[in-house]
């Protein structure tokens, strides 16, 4: 088996999680997103953390009418983005943190891997950035 073939394979190791997405769920996530208005809920919606925002809220930050609002909410909400919570008469939105974080190490987990310069690091299972390979001498 050749030097690449050895590397795929580590990856292949590396990269099985229980929370990692399919090429079609990270599709749907990256649509959902991809419109400036949704791009804007949802880092609103990450600046607040995890107590969340209430509709209401939500439009005065954004100076957004409340039917394209929701209208951005199903987007995000049917991507697993956003999850919503009903507390009484209020809807109270919050960033899928987790979702999120898959999101960003599906892009990731395979970054500079074909770079001979770059490989994954075994300990730490997988990576999140490039990390040069360490030399013999260290």
């Amino acid at each position: 088996m050749g030097v690449l073939a050895d590397q795929w394979a580590k990856l292949r190791h590396l990269s099985t999680r229980d929370d990692e997405l399919t090429l079609e769920e990270a599709a749907q996530a990256f649509a959902a997103a991809g419109s400036e208005p949704r791009l804007e809920v949802l880092r609103d919606l990450i600046r607040a953390g995890e107590d969340g925002l209430s509709i209401g809220v939500i439009q005065n930050r954004l100076a957004m009418p409340g039917s394209t609002l929701s209208h951005h909410l199903r987007f995000l909400t049917s991507a697993g983005l956003v999850e919503q919570e009903k507390s009484g008469r209020t809807v109270v939105n919050r960033a899928n943190f987790a979702r999120i974080e898959s999101l960003a190490a599906f892009l990731l987990h395979e970054c500079c891997f074909e770079d001979p310069a770059y490989a994954p690091d075994e300990t730490e299972g997988v990576r999140y950035g490039c990390a040069p390979k360490k030399s013999k001498d260290t």
